[in-house]
C-alpha cells in the first residue's frame, strides 16, 4: 500500500466539482488515510496546464483533470499517457456522451456553470431568506417559506436551512422549546411544507455538552442534562403529532442525506 498518494486537480474553472468527485472517491478507501489534493484552478492557456502537469509528473501524482477546451484536454491526456502518470479525463469522456445523445455539439466553453442565471439569484435569495428567518427571529418567515423546519436544540436546522437554501429552496426553522409558546403562525403553515428533526439523547447530550465547552461554559448545566432532553423531544413529538408533519431522526446521516430525505418528502407531498 502506498504511504502517500497524491492527487492533483487540474480544472479550467474553480475545480470545486472535479474536487468533490475526488473526495467522493476518497471515501471509498478508509483504511488510507495519507492522502494529499492539491487543487490548481482556472488553468485556460497551454502554459499554466503545462506547468501543472510538470508538477504533478515531479512528484509522480496522479492527476484528475476537468478541462473544457478539447485542446487543452487533448494534451492533458496525452502528457500522462508519455509520462505514465495515472489520470482522470472528468470532462471529455462524459460530454462525447452527452453530445451523441443530445445529438448536438457541445459549447466547450469553460465556467458556464458559474454565469449568472436566474438559478444564481434564487439560490442567493434562498440563502438570504435563511439567514433572516433562522432560528424563529421573524415568525412571518413561516407563511413565506417553502419549508419550515423544527427541532430542539442541536438537530442541525441551521446547516440544513444553508444547504437546502443552495438548492433554492426558502427555509425557516424553529427551535421547540417547551417553555416558549409556538407562533400562531406555525398552525397556519400547510403541513406539507413542515418537517420534524430529531435525535437520541445520547446524542443530543454529547452534541450540546460539546457546544457547552467550546463556548467556555459549564457542559453540566440544565440544557446539556438528559432529564431536560427527555422533556424536550416529549414536547417535541407531541407537536409533531398535533401539527400531522413528517419526522426524520438525523442521528448516523450527513447534511446531505438528510436534505435528499427532506426534498424527496416535498416532492413526495407535492409541495416545492
Amino acid at each position: 500500500m502506498a504511504e502517500n498518494t497524491i492527487l492533483y486537480i487540474i480544472s479550467d474553472s474553480s475545480g470545486e466539482t472535479a474536487q468533490s468527485m475526488a473526495q467522493a472517491g476518497i471515501c471509498q478507501f478508509p483504511s488510507h488515510k495519507d492522502w494529499e489534493v492539491k487543487r490548481i484552478p482556472y488553468v485556460n492557456h497551454l502554459a499554466a496546464l503545462k506547468e501543472a502537469l510538470e508538477e504533478a509528473k515531479s512528484r509522480q501524482a496522479m492527476v484528475m483533470f476537468s478541462l473544457v477546451d478539447e485542446k487543452l484536454a487533448d494534451f492533458a491526456g496525452q502528457y500522462c499517457q508519455k509520462e505514465k502518470l495515472c489520470f482522470v479525463d472528468l470532462m471529455s469522456d462524459m460530454l462525447k456522451q452527452m453530445s451523441w445523445q443530445a445529438e448536438e455539439v457541445p459549447l466547450r466553453e469553460a465556467g458556464k456553470i458559474r454565469q449568472l442565471t436566474k438559478s444564481y439569484f434564487d439560490r442567493i435569495e434562498a440563502i438570504e431568506f435563511a439567514v433572516k428567518y433562522d432560528d424563529g427571529k421573524d415568525p412571518r418567515g413561516f407563511l413565506k417559506a417553502d419549508l419550515v423546519l423544527l427541532g430542539v436544540s442541536r438537530t442541525s436546522k441551521t446547516p440544513l436551512s444553508i444547504y437546502l437554501a443552495n438548492k433554492q429552496l426558502k427555509v425557516a426553522n424553529l427551535p421547540l422549546i417547551p417553555e416558549v409558546p409556538l407562533p400562531k403562525e406555525i398552525f397556519e403553515v400547510d403541513p406539507k411544507k413542515i418537517v420534524g428533526l430529531t435525535s437520541s439523547v445520547e446524542r443530543l447530550n454529547k452534541m450540546r455538552s460539546q457546544r457547552l465547552k467550546a463556548m467556555g461554559l459549564d457542559s453540566t448545566v440544565h440544557y446539556a442534562q438528559k432529564n431536560r432532553i427527555l422533556e424536550e423531544l416529549d414536547y417535541f413529538y407531541k407537536i409533531m403529532k398535533a401539527l400531522k408533519c413528517p419526522v426524520i431522526d438525523i442521528e448516523h446521516r450527513s447534511i446531505e442525506e438528510t436534505a435528499g430525505l427532506i426534498m424527496t418528502k416535498l416532492s413526495n407531498a407535492g409541495a416545492k
